[in-house]
């Protein structure tokens, strides 16, 4: 079985939206850490959350989308299972 295929969902929704290589360790990216992870990946990396999720990121969510671990804390927030 592949790496990303053993990866949990939020894992996986990190990869598409950024157009990460599967290896990449996704629990130790921060925005701007990480070339893939600019401006224009971020906004990519929101939708795929709302879309994976069913969810709506508010502006604050946005914002506050810094890294996993807060992607992690902000789906536990709004009630779903990262």
């Amino acid at each position: 079985m592949s790496q990303i295929n053993t990866r949990t969902k939020l894992e996986r929704a990190f990869v598409d939206a950024l157009g990460l290589p599967a290896d990449t360790a996704v629990r130790q990216l921060a925005y701007g850490h990480h070339d893939h992870w600019d401006s224009i990946g971020h906004m990519a990396l929101v939708a795929e959350i709302e879309d994976v999720y069913d969810v709506m990121l508010d502006t604050d969510d946005v914002i506050g989308l810094s890294d996993y671990a807060a992607a992690v804390a902000l789906l536990e927030r709004l009630g779903v299972a990262p």
